[in-house]
């Protein structure tokens, strides 16, 4: 069965006329439920992540700073969200929900997570609407409990999964690849251990034909027996801050690449959402449901 991870916590309220697209965390379950891709039996609900698997990745310093809600009026600028209590528990939970994830994916193949893909947190800072990252946070557990001996992380999101980078830098269990807008967020970008940086206006097949011909050489070479997958939707023409020309079918068939090519190499995979910010929520919503649509096609 297709497990997700979602509770209530994660649509948080957010002051009228934020940029972040909250709505999408009760859309995106509503639709594949009302469609029929997934039952309420399909979902689960994460608890909150334990201080030792946060502090793992992060440091003691920024955590207490969270966790007591101290950072300065620029370090919370820079999350993109205003800073509570309740911001601070979503994270915990949303966190946790990528482990259970991953869990599943090993009993079923794939699982997904409705939120995440934080890939901007690094491991002393919160960035981009990214407190805490849960692909790093849940790639160590998995390494910590020797349930994967070698990780390898496709973010693709239209921005660079800088954070992930930077936690990463010195680990050779995970490898860390990103293909993201060469000339977007952010502008300085650190160095994963593969970075594919794409021109304005990268259409459908340009894109697609630069993620067939690497992912497939990737797996080979690195041979992981995990894969933590950030199916950000804001490679689409229509989002106000991505800057690429992808279509929705386009977006579609990039999740179907990803999907098969673990199916095909037995490779467990977690998917995090990660961003989407088109002016309709209706596009957002639809290309997050065909990351669904497909797991559960090519899965189950």
């Amino acid at each position: 069965m297709l497990k997700i991870a979602w509770r209530k916590e994660y649509a948080h309220p957010l002051p009228e006329n934020h940029r972040f697209p909250m709505e999408k965390y009760e859309l995106l379950p509503g639709q594949l439920l009302y469609e029929g891709t997934v039952s309420e039996s399909n979902f689960f609900s994460p608890e909150l992540l334990s201080e030792e698997d946060i502090l793992a990745i992060h440091k003691e310093e920024y955590w207490q700073k969270l966790k007591n809600l101290s950072l300065s009026r620029k370090e919370e600028r820079r999350t993109g969200f205003p800073l509570s209590a309740a911001l601070v528990e979503r994270e915990r939970i949303i966190n946790q929900g990528t482990i259970d994830a991953a869990n599943y994916a090993l009993e079923f193949g794939v699982a997904m997570n409705i939120a995440g893909g934080t890939h901007h947190a690094f491991t002393d800072r919160g960035e981009g609407f990214c407190l805490l990252n849960d692909i790093a946070i849940a790639a160590h557990y998995l390494l910590k409990n020797s349930k994967a001996k070698k990780v390898l992380v496709v973010d693709l999101d239209v921005h660079q999964g800088n954070g992930t980078a930077e936690i990463f830098q010195d680990n050779p269990n995970v490898f860390t690849f990103s293909m993201h807008g060469k000339g977007n967020y952010p502008m300085h970008k650190e160095t994963s251990d593969l970075d594919i940086e794409l021109e304005d206006k990268t259409d459908d097949k340009t894109y697609l034909n630069i993620l067939k011909e690497t992912l497939p050489k990737l797996i080979d070479e690195q041979e992981p027996d995990f894969i933590f997958f950030q199916s950000g939707v804001d490679v689409l023409a229509t989002d106000k801050l991505g800057r690429l020309g992808m279509s929705i079918a386009g977006c579609k068939e990039r999740d179907k690449v990803v999907f098969e090519l673990c199916y095909k190499n037995e490779i467990p995979v977690v998917a995090s959402m990660g961003g989407g910010y088109s002016e309709k929520i209706a596009h957002i919503i639809e290309a997050h449901a065909n990351t669904y649509r497909l797991a559960q096609d090519i899965y189950f």
